[in-house]
């Protein structure tokens, strides 16, 4: 099941991952985790940014035939 997660939301819990991980706040206990769910947000944005790019392109592509037009 995947999870239904904003860009905005997935890319703004990785920053604060990424945070407490340089600032040493995360124990060695909890690092595991949060490298685990850090690799499933990074994956989220990436999947959300292919998406988008994707749907950016057919929308160009839809505007470029319809400017062709005489």
């Amino acid at each position: 099941m995947k999870e239904q997660i904003s860009y905005t939301e997935a890319f703004e819990e990785l920053q604060t991952i990424v945070s407490e991980i340089e600032e040493g706040e995360i124990s060695v206990d909890e690092l595991s985790e949060k490298v685990k769910r850090a690799s499933a947000l990074i994956k989220i944005c990436k999947n959300k940014l292919s998406s988008t790019e994707e749907d950016v392109s057919k929308i160009l592509k839809e505007l470029e035939k319809g400017t062709d037009k005489p």
